[in-house]
């Protein structure tokens, strides 16, 4: 299921020549601070579409309401 293959191999050895093995580290902790920034983001965005859905809407409800004309 988790095998290792080469080519596994070649982009642990690519990553560490660009990056080296002292800012690996950091790139880590920057990668999953973005990661969680990201999910913490769309589950707000998710939140908020369920609340607007729920909360029913004064303003929309009067505004597409028929006009009636009083006058004969």
């Amino acid at each position: 299921m988790f095998g290792i293959s080469f080519e596994h191999i070649l982009i642990v050895g690519v990553v560490l020549l660009i990056f080296g093995p002292r800012r690996l580290p950091e790139l880590g902790m920057t990668m999953g601070k973005a990661v969680k920034n990201f999910k913490d983001s769309i589950s707000g965005i998710e939140e908020a579409n369920f609340k607007r859905v729920n909360e029913p809407e004064k303003s929309e409800k009067t505004a597409n309401a028929p006009e009636t004309n009083t006058q004969a």
